[in-house]
Parts: C-alpha cells; sequence; structure tokens
C-alpha cells in the first residue's frame, strides 16, 4: 500500500496544467449508455482510479470501451447493452457509479443497481434519485442491497421538485429523462458547472435540456442521440486544492487552463485570507507574501464555497494569523481529517457542524492516514506547510481524485515522494 513521504517547508513556484474534472468525466460517461449507435469519444479525462472503476462498470454492462491513458482519451461504443445490472463488487467502491441507473432506465426501461459505497462521509442517501424515478414512473423495489427499476411502458415527463439541490440528483435525472415521452422539469436543480458540461455532452447528441446551471432545468424527451465527441471540463477541485497548497508553503504558481469562472467565492475567500489571485495569460496567478489572516467559510452546493475543498481549505487556516471558523453544512461526517491535523499540531476544536481552527505559528510533521480523497488532499495541503517530514498513508484515497499530484508537486518545487509499503 503506498504513502507519500513529505518534507515540507519548501515554496511552491511554477506553472501546472490542470487534468479533466473528476466529477464531469464520471456522469458523461454513464451518460454514454444513452448513445446506442457508433461510437463516442470522450477527450481530457483523468487518469484516476475512479475512472477506471466506472469503466468497468460500463464493460460489465456490455459497452465497448477503449481508453488511451497516455491521451486522456476515452472511445465508447455503446450499441448492445449486455445487462441491466451493476454488481455491488464494483458499485461499491464509488458512489458515483449509481448514475448509470438513470441512463439504463430511460435506455432500456429497467435498472438493477447495487446501492453504492465510496468516501465514508456521513449519509448520503440516494432518496432524491428514487424519488425522482418513481415520478417518472418507475417502479422501485429494494432488495439485498440492491435498487430494481422497472418502466415497462418508458419513463413519463413531469415536474420533479428537489428538496436541496443535488448535482449527482440532477445528473441522474437529467440522463433519465433524455428518452422519457414529453417534457422533465426539475425545480432547485443543482447548478454545477459539472451539470453544464453533461448537458452540454448530451446536447451535442441530439438532447433537448434547458437551463443547465440554473435551478430550474428542463428536458424534452428525444427518440435517439446521435455519437458525439466531446472535451471535459478542467478540475476545478484539483485547482483549489494547489491554490490552498501555495497559501501553506508560500511560492507564486499558475495554473492553467484559468478556472477562474467556477470559483469566485473561492478567490473571494483565498483573497479575503491574504492570496493574491489574478488572471494572467489564460492562466491564473496565486502568490503568498507574508502572513495569511483567518477565513471565514460555509460549505454549500454551487456557487457556494465546496464542500469537496473544505479539508483544503481548514489545513491551510491552520497557519493563518486568528481564529478561523468553518461551517460544513452539506455532508455531517466531513472533519475526519480534523485529528489528523491535530497530529501535526493544529489547534482545532470541532463544535457540531462548525471547526473553529486557532492559527499556531507552524506545524510539525508527523504520521498521519488519508480517510477520503479530499481529507488527503487536505494532509497534503497541512504537511507542504510544516516543518520536518510527514508520512501520509492510505493514499490510494487520493488516487481517487487526483492524478499523479506527486508529480506535479514535485514539478512546483515539493519534496514529496511516492514509496510502497
Amino acid at each position: 500500500m503506498d504513502k507519500f513521504i513529505i518534507n515540507g517547508g519548501h515554496k511552491l513556484n511554477g506553472e501546472i496544467t490542470l487534468q479533466g474534472s473528476k466529477n464531469a468525466a464520471l456522469p458523461i460517461l454513464a451518460a454514454g449508455l444513452l448513445f446506442s449507435k457508433g461510437q463516442t469519444i470522450i477527450k481530457n479525462v483523468p487518469n484516476l482510479a475512479d475512472i477506471d472503476t466506472m469503466i468497468q462498470v460500463l464493460n460489465h454492462l456490455g459497452v465497448k470501451t477503449t481508453w488511451d491513458k497516455k491521451t486522456h482519451s476515452v472511445t465508447m461504443d455503446a450499441s448492445n447493452i449486455a445487462t441491466g445490472e451493476a454488481p455491488y463488487d464494483l458499485v461499491r467502491k464509488m458512489r458515483a457509479s449509481f448514475l448509470v441507473m438513470g441512463p439504463l432506465l430511460g435506455r432500456t426501461g429497467r435498472a438493477k443497481v447495487s446501492l453504492p459505497g465510496g468516501c465514508v462521509l456521513g449519509p448520503r442517501p440516494v432518496d432524491y434519485h428514487l424519488k425522482a424515478f418513481t415520478k417518472l414512473g418507475a417502479v422501485i423495489e429494494e432488495e439485498q442491497g440492491y435498487v430494481n427499476a422497472t418502466a415497462k411502458n418508458g419513463l413519463k415527463g413531469t415536474i420533479i421538485h428537489f428538496d436541496k439541490p443535488s448535482h449527482t440528483g440532477t445528473e441522474n435525472v437529467i440522463m433519465a429523462a433524455c428518452f422519457a415521452q414529453g417534457t422533465t422539469t426539475i425545480i432547485n436543480a443543482g447548478c454545477d458547472p459539472e451539470v453544464v458540461d453533461l448537458a452540454d455532452f448530451l446536447n451535442k447528441g441530439g438532447a433537448k435540456i434547458r437551463g443547465a446551471g440554473s435551478v430550474v432545468v428542463q428536458i424534452e424527451g428525444v427518440k435517439e442521440l446521435k455519437p458525439v465527441e466531446h472535451t471535459v471540463m478542467p478540475d476545478r477541485l484539483e485547482a483549489g486544492t494547489f491554490m490552498m497548497a501555495v497559501g501553506a508553503a508560500g511560492g507564486q504558481i499558475k495554473i492553467r487552463p484559468n478556472p477562474g469562472e467556477f470559483m469566485s467565492i473561492v478567490i473571494e475567500k483565498l483573497t479575503e485570507s491574504g492570496l493574491e489571485i489574478s488572471p494572467e495569460n489564460g492562466a491564473l496567478k496565486i502568490s503568498r507574501h507574508g502572513e495569511l489572516k483567518a477565513i471565514n467559510i460555509t460549505t454549500f452546493p454551487y456557487p457556494g464555497f465546496p464542500t469537496d475543498l473544505q479539508a483544503s481549505a481548514l489545513a491551510m487556516s491552520c497557519l493563518c494569523e486568528g481564529i478561523s471558523h468553518i461551517k460544513e453544512t452539506v455532508f455531517t461526517e466531513r472533519f475526519t481529517h480534523v485529528m489528523e491535523l491535530t497530529r501535526l499540531g493544529a489547534d482545532i476544536k470541532v463544535a457540531g457542524e462548525e471547526a473553529i481552527i486557532t492559527g499556531v505559528k507552524g506545524l510539525q510533521g508527523a504520521s498521519v492516514m488519508a480517510s477520503d480523497i479530499r481529507a488527503g488532499a487536505g494532509l497534503i495541503v497541512g504537511a507542504l506547510g510544516a516543518s520536518g517530514t510527514t508520512e501520509i498513508l492510505r493514499v490510494y484515497h487520493i488516487d481517487r481524485g487526483y492524478e499523479k499530484i506527486e508529480d506535479k508537486l514535485t514539478q512546483l518545487g515539493a519534496d514529496i515522494k511516492r514509496m510502497g509499503a
């Protein structure tokens, strides 16, 4: 089992190119199930463990795939769906595997998908998905850890209300509704740019999706989709992680392409803390000069502060002058990294859904353990800003969301090595 060894205290300098967005690529790959004729080509797909899991799920369903990891391109042919069942052995590895239910149900009228696994972040029920499928006319049964959905006469467009925005729920419903009779309207839809990327992909093939990126999305059902070629958007979460790494370690970097249009609240909060952030020739420049000030952050669905950047922000705030407050409103158990950061010497108290961080003069390297993708990224941020050597265990979690993060950090001047157990 691999681990990272990080010798902190090295400023970051240089330029990186963002990987394709994991959270956009996964639903787009699942949506490939809707293309029943010819080959669909998806470019800028990051080489990640979660992508590999999704491709395994698609292969099991009968999709022919070719993944060129060097060119980050996936070619899909979903002409023949061999089965409508996504087994536990695959779905347990990654929650996003549940995204195959919408397109399977929409195209074939049946889907049997294991209840999902993935990171331990507290309850993340798929009730939104199932209630929406029921409103579209599907019959849902749960048995032995599987969700069995059938729509013998096809799905029928309707109005679906979400209690709160859900980007995966929105994506699953959009895919299911592409072939539904009539028009489906999602109220209180997820507004994430990754939802927009999915809609753009589907619309290229002939889908009729309007309003993606807003709280009201309409999908007018069509008969079929034509094969397309699509390039996945850059990963704004990778960008945010590197921005906060500069906050912790110091230095100046450029991130290309400029992800600023998707990150306005992140840029605002980091600027308030003292980072200097500005666009420059198609890139985003981030630099730190001097000490940082405490920050107050509340995570919230897009366009709010991303819950997936909470751990990195919290790690950076450990080195900010003053008392920072970080409130987690999306996932109830997303402070698992706090205990690990305290092993580095951080002063953090958690009260319910809020972490109160008193800045310290410095962190000290220690042995810590990643509990999920973003918690692991937060530990990297903390280790880069610490003195001495930090050992991060269970980096397979980090590999699910970051492609060769150690190579990019080394390129920027960090002292980080991957080692086998």
